[in-house]
Parts: structure tokens; C-alpha cells; sequence
């Protein structure tokens, strides 16, 4: 451990202990001797002003309980494990900013990159290695990214023209914004749609024309909002209609009894090794989409409606292959 990790550890454990910490245990928990952990404290005193004050009895140390809450590291202090960390976010970040973040984020992309280079010590970070892939991302436009952010965070109601992907068809709208969402490399704003008096997610890509209004937005309650997105399959959720139960074959039940398809989702391995998931939806159609990625590994055993859907969009699919 380096003496800039040493200050770092030292500073969190005191700021950490309610009691005065003992000399020993200081030297433990930093991996160092005692004269090297004196130089630290003084350090720690004399040059970032911390409240540092000797224990009562045995060799200890605490910061002074009217200023330990106050006292913070001046600066961005970061250990080697969260500079790693931010490197892997750094690139999250490079993905995520083209065409939609790219100029809004460059201030602190810039400012990222001037940390790592700072703690690098002269040595170069082999970002490459940490690699961000995305899958079916949409573009959006900037500017209309921005505006419906700013809509959110500044609690504004927001009109805009939006085009529904699955009938083509153009209508406006004015919604009281509630979230916006980051769901499978895609954004979606969550909204109080005022004409149709409902919650409803909008697509950011299908959005055109957006802009604030004075009013401002009405504010649901958290519980109504997670009642309404969060209670049944997809981002296109609403309250739960049913629950599927899907059985998954031995080979797949590896992948899908690590994988979380849903908050409330039941799952149990049955004797044969196969793998059986429960979970409430309300519109089946991204739930079979995800069902149909496993092929012959998955089976839909209920609803039977639901079940008919799958037998049906299976049978259209090998028509297109013909015999």
C-alpha cells in the first residue's frame, strides 16, 4: 500500500470509528510501522487540517466528535479498487455519450481522464481491456434527450409529437414526466399522459418536437409509479394480467436460474435438472421475445393463451423457411 492509499485507509478508518482507535490496529489494517504510521497522522493533521486527537489510556487515535461528520479529504481522494472502478465507468461513459450525452458530458469525461492520468503515476492504463457492448441500441437526438431530461429534473410538464412504432401513426401529447429510464441499451421516459388521464413510456428515439411548458408536472407517488412499471414483465409494463410459467430444458437452466428476469419472479429446479420460472406480465410481447431466444430450450406451459401465442408465432416462423 502506497502512502496515498495509506492516508486514504487512515482517514476512513477514523472517520468510521465512534470510539478512539488503537495504535496497533492502525498498523494492522495500513500494513506498516509505527513511525511510518506517525508520519502519516501528522500528515493526516499538520497538512489536510484533519481533527485529529490522541485516545484516552493506550496509544489511539480519533477525530474530534463535534468535527469528525464535517472533516472531509480535500480534493477526490479514490483507493486503487475505485480508480479501477471508475476506469470501467469511464468507458460506460464513452458508449453512452455519442449522439446523445457526447457535449453535455465532455466536461467530465475530460476531467476523468485528467484523474486517472493523475494517479497513474506516469504509467498508462490499458483501457482497451475494459470493453462496453452494446446490443440493439437506438439513436436518439440530442437535443430532444436533453429537453426531456430537463423536463424530469426540473419537474416540468412537457409536450412533444410521438410516434408510436408498432401502428407508424404521429399524435401529440403533454405529459407530467415521473422518470426517465435506461433499459436495455435504450431510453425510455415514464409520463402522466394528461389527454388519456394514464401512466405511459414513451421511447426517447420516437419522440420529435419536445418542449417545456411552465406548468408544472404532476408529481405521482413512488408507489403508484412502481405499481404501474415495475409490477409486470417490460418496459411497456402496466399492472400484472397473469403469470407465466416457462419451463427451460437441463442445458439452459444453467443460464436462466443465474439470470433476473423480474423482481418478483418465482424460480425452482425440478427433479429432472430442468429449470421452471414464474413471472407476472401484462403486455406478452417482449416476455415471449425473450422466451424465443432460447428456441427449443424453453417451453411457455401457462397461460394457455400465452402458449397459443408462442405456437402460433413458431408456426409462422417456419413458413417463412417454407419445407
Amino acid at each position: 500500500m502506497d502512502r496515498y492509499e495509506r492516508i486514504l485507509a487512515l482517514h476512513r478508518s477514523l472517520k468510521a470509528s465512534r470510539y478512539p482507535v488503537p495504535l496497533q490496529r492502525l498498523m494492522d489494517e495500513l500494513g506498516c510501522s509505527r513511525a511510518t504510521l506517525y508520519r502519516d497522522l501528522a500528515f493526516l493533521r499538520d497538512a489536510l487540517g484533519a481533527p485529529l486527537e490522541h485516545g484516552e489510556g493506550e496509544a489511539s487515535f480519533r477525530y474530534a466528535e463535534k468535527e469528525a461528520e464535517r472533516f472531509e479529504l480535500p480534493g477526490l481522494w479514490l483507493s486503487s479498487e475505485e480508480l479501477h472502478a471508475l476506469t470501467a465507468a469511464q468507458q460506460l461513459l464513452d458508449r453512452t455519450g455519442p449522439g446523445i450525452l457526447s457535449a453535455a458530458l465532455a466536461p467530465l469525461k475530460s476531467r476523468i481522464d485528467a484523474l486517472l492520468q493523475q494517479h497513474a503515476g506516469g504509467k498508462r492504463w490499458p483501457i482497451e481491456r475494459v470493453r462496453v457492448l452494446g446490443s440493439g441500441t437506438r439513436r436518439v437526438d440530442e437535443a430532444v434527450f436533453r429537453m426531456v431530461a430537463s423536463a424530469v429534473l426540473e419537474r416540468k410538464r412537457l409536450r412533444f409529437d410521438y410516434t408510436a412504432r408498432t401502428t407508424n401513426t404521429r399524435t401529440h401529447r403533454q405529459v407530467s414526466p415521473q422518470r426517465l429510464t435506461h433499459y436495455r441499451d435504450n431510453w425510455y421516459l415514464d409520463a402522466y399522459d394528461h389527454e388519456r388521464e394514464a401512466l405511459r413510456s414513451f421511447s426517447v428515439d420516437r419522440i420529435a418536437h419536445a418542449r417545456l411548458e411552465d406548468a408544472p408536472a404532476l408529481d405521482l407517488p413512488e408507489t403508484e409509479l412502481d405499481a404501474h412499471f415495475a409490477s409486470s414483465y417490460g418496459i411497456f409494463s402496466g399492472a400484472p394480467k397473469a403469470w407465466a410459467t416457462i419451463r427451460f430444458s437441463a442445458k439452459a437452466a444453467r443460464w436462466v436460474a443465474d439470470e433476473h428476469w423480474h423482481s418478483r419472479q418465482e424460480g425452482r429446479f425440478l427433479p429432472d435438472g430442468r429449470y421452471e420460472l414464474r413471472v407476472p406480465y401484462s403486455h406478452a410481447r417482449e416476455l415471449l421475445m425473450d422466451v424465443l431466444r432460447y428456441g427449443p430450450d424453453a417451453e411457455v406451459v401457462e397461460p394457455l393463451p400465452l402458449r397459443e401465442q408462442v405456437r402460433s408465432l413458431l408456426q409462422l416462423s417456419a413458413k417463412v423457411y417454407g419445407d
